[in-house]
């Protein structure tokens, strides 16, 4: 598809796709989702496909992120969209966040952040309907959207959508194109298949009067999955030769979704499990190590002692530490402790760590939140008086916070150094998320975290 227009020196301008993103704009299918993996083309593609039908004064098209920051943050969907929509003469509304164009005609930009934010679309009649990474959204808001999916202005309603692998519900919608290895079988890219959907239950065939004479009282729809990867968007490859770097160093786990296999893209069915978010295999044990300027000693703590009677916790978290520092581009893991001891314990523990670690070693410890959470800070701050030590708040889940030191891991990029307590650090990190204490985990990923990650640190 081409999207001629004049610019102020009468010159024309082309917007042209490219080959994979052709295919996606040409399918007949009235559901079609591309994707399966990362840096595909796919939010360009979704942009591109509305301005087909511009000159229709009564068109109106809607793309869905699941939140509006997502719309909007820097390089998203609203910025990509001023690139192109105000080439064909389309007008902002940057309070409302859609697009007018001369004809009357126009594309809106919307969230679905809750799965009850569908009935604010309850009577919409939305000529063309497209998500921005179906895999965030909810079966029941895509299938409740389906019903919107209807059109008064001569244009035949249909569905666009992108993706990247995720195991859930569009895992197994997409399941006929997606192999036992859950990779996207490149054969079937582009295929269509028929669907019902009837009682919260789908029903496929490749025979639209079979199904529709199975299912008299539905509508089959067309449906198609056209796989794209970084390796068909050779524009992006030239514009930014490091993204595909990036994704290489992404961890294992989600180097897996989102780069994959060359041909067949990202693994829809890989999930967190023992050995994959890291792997004893990834760590080299050495001897020594070189000069390092600084240390930090990162605490995981934990609030109670083992129990071996029948009330309370008899199995309660470990107060772990780890000790890092980094030389050059090499993380070095030299020491690192766990036990399940009591708080009262825990201090002095903490002060004899500190004493023997010396003033070098900076102190961390991730800081609970609320006023308990500082209270306990103030406390520690105030023992570990003459320390550089800091009560640390966290965000996001713990498998996000450990990814970045999982891909320097991967990557071979940290080493241990050889002690007695090597094989139970390997042991827990290898077998992270399937055990049941990651404490180890939490100090190692927190340590890295304090020396090159965002984080808020506590008014202590």
């Amino acid at each position: 598809m081409i999207a001629p227009t004049q610019n102020l020196e009468n010159e024309v301008v082309e917007i042209r796709p490219q080959p994979r993103q052709e295919i996606f704009l040409s399918t007949s299918a009235d559901i079609a989702i591309f994707g399966g993996s990362a840096g595909g083309g796919k939010t360009w593609s979704l942009l591109l496909e509305p301005l087909r039908h511009i000159g229709n004064k009564d068109f109106g098209a809607v793309i869905f992120r699941r939140t509006i920051p997502e719309i909007t943050k820097e390089g998203a969907l609203w910025d990509e969209a001023g690139n192109i929509y105000p080439l064909l003469s389309g007008r902002q509304n940057k309070n409302e966040h859609f697009y007018l164009f001369p004809s009357g005609s126009k594309i809106s930009f919307a969230h679905l952040q809750y799965d009850d934010s569908v009935i604010e679309w309850r009577g919409a009649q939305i000529p063309l309907i497209e998500f921005d990474q179906l895999e965030t959204f909810t079966s029941k808001q895509f299938f409740y959207m389906l019903s919107r999916n209807r059109s008064t202005s001569g244009i035949r309603p249909y569905v666009r959508a992108t993706c990247n692998p995720e195991p859930g519900w569009l895992a197994d919608f997409m399941s006929w194109w997606i192999d036992e290895e859950g990779y996207a079988i490149p054969e079937r890219s582009g295929l269509i298949r028929w669907m019902v959907r009837e009682n919260d239950n789908t029903y496929w065939s490749s025979d639209p009067n079979q199904l529709q004479a199975e299912h008299p009282n539905s509508t089959p729809k067309s449906v198609t999955f056209i796989l794209s990867t970084v390796y068909d968007n050779q524009i992006l490859l030239q514009k930014d030769p490091g993204y595909l770097s990036n994704l290489q160093a992404l961890s294992f786990v989600d180097r897996e979704r989102l780069l994959g296999d060359r041909k067949r893209g990202g693994n829809w069915k890989i999930e967190p499990a023992a050995g994959k978010i890291f792997n004893k295999s990834w760590f080299e044990i050495v001897d020594a190590t070189p000069p390092i300027r600084s240390f930090v000693r990162r605490w995981d703590l934990a609030a109670t002692k083992k129990k071996i009677g029948t009330e309370g916790k008899k199995d309660p978290d470990y107060t772990s530490s780890v000790k890092m520092g980094i030389a050059g581009d090499i993380v070095y893991i030299v020491d690192c402790t766990n036990e399940q001891i009591e708080p009262a314990r825990t201090d002095t523990t903490m002060l004899n760590t500190a004493i023997q670690d010396g003033q070098k070693t900076k102190v961390r410890w991730e800081e609970e939140p609320g006023a308990s959470g500082k209270r306990d800070s103030y406390h520690i701050v105030s023992m570990l008086k003459g320390y550089d030590a800091r009560g640390i708040s966290s965000t996001g889940d713990k498998i996000t916070r450990a990814k970045p030191l999982a891909a320097q891991a991967l990557a071979g990029n940290v080493k241990l150094l050889r002690g007695l307590w090597n094989d139970e650090f390997l042991t827990q990190m290898h077998g992270q998320p399937d055990l049941p204490h990651d404490d180890i985990m939490d100090a190692a990923s927190g340590a890295y975290d304090d020396f090159v990650g965002k984080r808020t640190v506590s008014a202590w």
